[in-house]
């Protein structure tokens, strides 16, 4: 499944109203370990029908800081969350992640 840019707060709402499960990547441009995280989330977001979303924390810090006052995680870069109901269920961050830890979630 192809992921989606998520760029502000009224995205973020939106997708939290419509999807009962999804996934988010927070993902750094200029971090090497970012890049590498990102490939993975881009391998497992090809082997799941969770929908996959992603934003870049350089063009939407407002949107990172607001996701993390909404869940209470501490924002880190890369890191991904995972939503179920509107409430964030699992994340990790950095190296952890992997298209095979993201396939056992």
């Amino acid at each position: 499944m192809k992921q989606e840019v998520i760029k502000n707060k009224e995205d973020f709402i939106n997708i939290v109203e419509a999807c009962k499960e999804f996934f988010l990547l927070k993902h750094s441009l200029t971090c090497p370990i970012s890049a590498a995280a990102h490939q993975q989330f881009d391998r497992f977001a090809e082997e799941t029908s969770v929908p996959c979303f992603i934003l870049f924390v350089q063009e939407s810090r407002a949107l990172s800081d607001h996701i993390a006052e909404y869940t209470g995680i501490r924002h880190e870069s890369p890191q991904v969350i995972q939503f179920q109901e509107g409430e964030a269920v699992w994340h990790d961050s950095h190296s952890a992640i992997t298209k095979e830890r993201l396939l056992e979630v």
